[in-house]
């Protein structure tokens, strides 16, 4: 999964699209429940799941993306 396609995810969660790959998830208004939103987004589509720990440690799309690519290696 790329960092352009957590950037959807995102947008889609946040409701917004002020989302680049460098934006962090909790500065534009992700909370814990909306994290696990993001999350299941990825579980659904890699069929990998990240914690929220990842989320919080790999705020950013592009982050998120290096986070994902390690578990599925």
């Amino acid at each position: 999964m790329s960092p352009d396609d957590i950037v959807g995810i995102f947008r889609r969660v946040l409701e917004t699209d002020s989302v680049s790959v460098d934006s962090d998830f909790f500065d534009l208004g992700g909370d814990s429940l909306l994290g696990t939103r993001v999350l299941s987004a990825i579980a659904r589509a890699q069929g990998v799941e990240l914690t929220f720990a990842d989320i919080v440690d790999a705020p950013t799309p592009a982050a998120l993306a290096d986070r994902l690519a390690s578990v599925t290696r």
